[in-house]
């Protein structure tokens, strides 16, 4: 059930995505889950305290994340399944866990900015999607920061989550999606976070392993049916590069996008005013990305998210036919 659960999930997010009138009226689960884990924050993390006893709390309030997160999605599951057409309705539900179409709308929403409105609308399109200084950017480190983020987010916010679904139903989902929010809010290298967000952050980085893999192997096949990119200098850029990444998964995707559209990713960027020095994904490639690169991107990851439904289809229904 839990493969057709996501396989169904994935084509309601693909083509319904989640509703901005419901997140005006009752708010996402990411935003319900990221209020937990501020207030989770305030309450814990006392910077007075030595670095190992934050560690300690750190690791405690994640623990008490999860299990509060496990908790809603297991009486949430085993609910609906109750109901006629329960696994329909519990699709709905779940397909709010992943962001296939939120993603490429805000990823073509920077494309827009540029043609339009040039360099100043496409730093306030691409601020929405990325941590990093926008008043830095050019207008190629707006189309490059487009770039990465739709690599990086395809792998985090639509492979990674259908993955876990697949394997465990929505709680699965769930409990990777708490994990990643936590990360992105508390994961960090710094006085405030290092310790408390030392849990979330190595947590993290071990439930997206299959996932940053499998996208890049996404987006190499991608390439080979994209009109413009190359699906061996993808595989290539993924070979020689993406093990020297800061992050050990964010590299996977990111190469294999560079390699694919012959660009150059990654490299040095500045957040919150710092630089941050970073191998580049692509070695070799064009830095100077226009959004015409954004958009040949777009066409990419729109083929790597078709051929990872077909994927999850051709699981569910084998995994129906042996049963």
């Amino acid at each position: 059930m839990a493969f057709t659960l996501a396989f169904l999930a994935l084509l309601i997010e693909r083509v319904f995505g989640y509703p901005q009138w419901l997140v005006a009226r009752i708010g996402h689960p990411v935003i319900w889950i990221g209020k937990l884990i501020g207030w989770l924050e305030k309450r814990f993390n006392n910077l007075d305290l030595t670095f190992d006893k934050r560690r300690l709390r750190g690791i405690a309030a994640f623990v008490f994340l999860l299990w509060v997160v496990l908790s809603v999605a297991l009486l949430l599951e085993s609910g609906l399944l109750y109901l006629p057409i329960g696994l329909i309705l519990l699709a709905v539900a779940s397909s709010s866990l992943l962001a296939q179409k939120s993603l490429e709308d805000h990823v073509r929403a920077v494309a827009e900015a540029l043609e339009t409105g040039g360099l100043e609308a496409g730093r306030k399109a691409v601020s929405m999607i990325v941590g990093r200084d926008p008043d830095q950017l050019d207008e190629a480190g707006v189309s490059r920061a487009a770039i990465e983020s739709l690599a990086e987010n395809f792998s985090d916010g639509i492979t990674a989550p259908a993955i876990w679904m697949g394997l465990l139903g929505l709680p699965g989902a769930a409990l990777y999606k708490a994990t990643n929010t936590a990360d992105s809010m508390i994961g960090h290298k710094n006085a405030r976070y290092g310790a408390y967000g030392w849990a979330a952050a190595r947590f993290d980085d071990l439930i997206n392993l299959p996932a940053s893999r499998l996208t890049a192997l996404l987006f190499a096949a991608a390439a080979w049916m994209t009109p413009g990119a190359s699906a061996a200098k993808a595989w290539e850029a993924v070979r020689r590069d993406a093990s020297k990444h800061k992050s050990p998964n964010a590299g996977w995707p990111e190469a294999a996008m560079a390699g694919a559209l012959g660009l150059a990713l990654a490299g040095p960027r500045i957040y919150g005013g710092e630089l941050v020095d970073d191998h580049m994904m692509g070695k070799g490639g064009r830095r100077e990305a226009t959004a015409a690169d954004i958009r040949q991107a777009l066409a990419l990851a729109r083929v790597a998210d078709q051929l990872l439904i077909i994927l999850f289809g051709i699981i569910a229904i084998s995994i129906i036919g042996l049963g």
